[in-house]
């Protein structure tokens, strides 16, 4: 996955109304209303049948590192979907989402103007279209894919100011030190 897929699958897991299950035999439990089988859970997480056993009844109460993190995972891909979801299309289709970025901005202009790059960082506000753009294309889509929507967006609202200035300014979007996305 790319820096900018990246981002939206964390802001899309920070939609929540209430936090997920914070013991081990919680998250367990939730995992097998889920997946229905101790089995199922043993194969996504990588560990045995008898694990996941001692794990939900309580014998267990600390896994390693690693399998602690994949079942942190589990959880959270799989917490509350109805509200991630409706907050997707509500920024898909009125809020839009704000992206926060540092990157080097390069620009192609009308003669007589400049167009050295340099780094900037920026917190923007696009529109619900390119909201809706993003997630439409982040299901496997090239990052340069994405990177040109994001950079299409920011040229837009941040750059030409609505369609107010610099009608013939292109922005380039690339050197990314950093990329956040929130809705």
């Amino acid at each position: 996955m790319g820096e900018i897929e990246d981002a939206i699958v964390r802001a899309d897991q920070e939609a929540y109304t209430q936090d997920p299950p914070k013991t081990l035999k919680g998250r367990i439990n939730f995992l097998l209303k889920k997946l229905k089988t101790t089995r199922a859970i043993a194969a996504e997480l990588g560990v045995s049948q008898r694990s996941v056993e001692r794990y939900r009844k309580g014998d267990r109460k600390t896994p390693p590192k690693p399998v602690a993190d994949r079942i942190d995972t589990a959880v959270r891909t799989r917490w509350q979907p109805v509200v991630r979801g409706r907050r997707r299309k509500e920024a898909a289709t009125s809020t839009g989402i704000t992206v926060e970025t540092r990157a080097r901005f390069g620009y192609t202009a009308a003669v007589g103007t400049t167009d050295d790059g340099r780094v900037r960082r920026l917190t923007v506000r696009l529109p619900a279209a390119y909201a809706q753009r993003l997630f439409a294309r982040a299901q496997g889509a090239a990052d340069r894919d994405l990177r040109a929507i994001v950079a299409e967006g920011l040229q837009e609202v941040y750059f030409k100011d609505g369609g107010t200035r610099a009608d013939q300014l292109r922005v380039e979007f690339t050197n990314i030190d950093y990329f956040d996305v929130s809705f």
